[in-house]
Parts: structure tokens; sequence; C-alpha cells
């Protein structure tokens, strides 16, 4: 009897003891739980304040600050953020850097550019598209200045006649006039005072593609177009070359009033091939 008493008294305290450690454990979970959660609180808190629009957070006075030391591309980028942003972005003030920047040290600057009421932002837009253009026109002819110069596979008679080749004076100047012809100044030794006309070329092919394209100078050979990186124009064959004179100063700009493209599509769908001359598009035989 005393055993089995002694037995049921151990069973009782061990249970009591046992109940009283899950109990123990019972509450450190739940601190941990509420802990846990008062972590993962404070977590989405810090979270939703690092998610805010800075537009929202700094205010649009000091997001044009921030914006305006990003580079033209990533400035871009920012104008699809939201309208807020691109109202932002979009600034002429912003824009109005960029463009000089852009427009520094190159040698022609835009005619599209320079359209009174357009955007800055537009005016940077065209004036990339335009520098990246290779297909001479008209209007790039006739605005600029060009010099003129004879190339070392040129007769030895004609290179003496180069005041440039001969180190006496500074390259021949030579202009493009609207209605196609081409004149020099008073007292050049090469021109000679004979008449002289000129047209562009221009022919396409496949989805618009240009096959063939260059300026010719009465029956002399054709000239290839080549635009460098300041934006200036050359037109070379074996005997010479013609480069356009630098004139970023020029008011209104200089080049095409429209941009110019280069697909010519007849209306069966299909694409023509065209020459352009001065007096307009004319069928290629």
């Amino acid at each position: 009897m005393e055993g089995t008493v002694m037995k049921r008294e151990m069973s009782v305290a061990d249970y009591g003891g046992l109940n009283g450690g899950g109990r123990a454990m019972e509450r450190n979970e739940k601190r941990g739980k509420r802990l846990r959660e008062e972590q993962h609180e404070e977590v989405e808190r810090e979270g939703s304040e690092l998610l805010q629009d800075p537009l929202v957070v700094f205010g649009s006075d000091i997001m044009l600050m921030i914006l305006s030391r990003l580079d033209a591309r990533s400035l871009a980028v920012s104008l699809l953020v939201s309208r807020g942003w691109h109202s932002v972005a979009s600034s002429n003030s912003i824009w109005s850097s960029k463009c000089k920047e852009l427009w520094q040290g190159k040698a022609h600057i835009p005619r599209l550019s320079q359209v009174q009421g357009i955007s800055k932002l537009a005016a940077y837009s065209f004036s990339v598209m335009d520098g990246k253009r290779n297909r001479i026109m008209k209007e790039d002819l006739c605005d600029h200045v060009w010099e003129f110069r004879f190339k070392k596979e040129a007769p030895e008679y004609w290179r003496n006649l180069d005041p440039s080749w001969k180190g006496t004076g500074p390259p021949m100047h030579r202009y493009f006039h609207p209605n196609g012809t081409q004149t020099a100044d008073p007292g050049d030794p090469v021109w000679g005072g004979h008449e002289c006309s000129y047209s562009v070329v221009t022919s396409f092919v496949g989805e618009g593609r240009i096959r063939e394209h260059y300026v010719r100078i009465n029956r002399w050979p054709q000239m290839s177009v080549s635009r460098k990186q300041d934006w200036s124009w050359e037109l070379a064959n074996h005997l010479f070359c013609y480069t356009s004179i630098p004139d970023p100063e020029k008011e209104g700009g200089t080049g095409p009033l429209l941009p110019v493209w280069y697909s010519k599509t007849d209306f069966s769908g299909h694409c023509s091939t065209r020459r352009k001359t001065g007096e307009g598009f004319v069928s290629k035989p």
C-alpha cells in the first residue's frame, strides 16, 4: 500500500512538473510569435517608407534638381515612370541644358530643332535623329559654304591651282544654290567662270533601304556622301572633295525643315526605285 501511494504521489508530482514546463514553453512560443509579428510590422513600415514615390516625398522642385543631374539617356527613361515624373522630367529648364551639351562642338545645328514653339525635349530628340542622318538634302547643300580641295590622285596641274596644296592660301570655296547651280568666289583659279549644275541622286531598294546615294556636279565623277561625328558633311570622289564649313551660330539652324525618312513606297505597297534630282523624284530606268 505504501509503495502504491508513493508511486501515485510521484506521478502527480511528475505531471505537475511536466505541466508547468509545458506552460512555460507555451508562454515562450507566444512571446516569440509576438516578437516576430512586431519585427514584421516594423519591416513593413520601413519598407512602405522606402517604397514611397520620391516625387511625393521630395516634391517637384527637389526632384527637378535631382533629375537635372542625370545624363540624357537616364533622363529619357525617367519620363516613362508616371505622368507626374513625365511632367517634371520633360521640363524645358532641364532639356535646355541638355541641348547645349549636345550642340557643343557640332558643326551644324538642325533647323528642325530651332522651330519656334517646340519643347526643348523635342529639340533634343530632333537633333539626335538628324545627327544620325546620312542622306544629304538640297537644303544641306545650299545652307552651307563648302571647302573644295583636290586629292593627291588628281593631276598635278590641277593640284598646282589649289592654294591649299601649295600652301599659299586657304582652301577654295563653293556655293550651292536652290536653282540647281553652283558658284565659286571671284577670281577662283580653278573655276574659270563656266556654268555648273548639281544633282542629288538617291535610289531605294527593299523596305525603303537606300541602295545608292551621291551628289554629282556636271558630268564629273559622282561624289559619295558621308557624315562626320561633328555633324559636318563630306562629298568626295577619287579626284576632289567638298567639306561643309561649320556654322553652328547660323540663326534658325540649317538643313531640311521636316524629318527625312528613308522609305519610299508606291501605291501598290511595293518599294519603288527612285532618283531624286533638283526637280523632284523621277523614276529610274
